[in-house]
């Protein structure tokens, strides 16, 4: 089995599906969670075999019936992609990427007050 820590755009938005209702689903399920006739139910289906191939999720049949339960956790791959991204876009700077922020106007004033207040604890 082949683990990686990378998932695919279309593979996250099938995990956010995943990691939302924390049960074992079948690709029926998963499919029709979707934004309807976004994908193919063919496509749902092999997203979550290459899914389970990298190591995101697990696969128990029940009745010849595939229900997939992920296995990659939520906070730690948000975790290990935040801290990917801030390295690969801002040399590693937290600050770099909150002036970005600020500078692009993406944090409104609600969001700065929220933020002092966390620096405050």
């Amino acid at each position: 089995m082949k683990k990686t820590n990378e998932l695919s755009g279309a593979e996250l938005e099938v995990m956010q599906i995943l990691w939302k209702q924390n049960r074992p689903m079948k690709v029926q399920a998963v499919w029709e969670a979707l934004e309807p006739g976004k994908w193919e139910y063919r496509t749902v289906a092999t997203l979550l075999t290459r899914m389970r191939e990298k190591g995101a999720v697990a696969c128990t049949k029940e009745e010849n019936v595939n229900f997939y339960t992920p296995i990659l956790d939520k906070e730690s791959y948000t975790k290990s992609q935040t801290k990917s991204f801030i390295q690969k876009l801002y040399n590693g700077s937290v600050k770099d990427l909150a002036v970005s922020l600020v500078q692009n106007k993406e944090l409104t004033k609600e969001d700065i007050d929220e933020l002092r207040n966390l620096f405050d604890l």
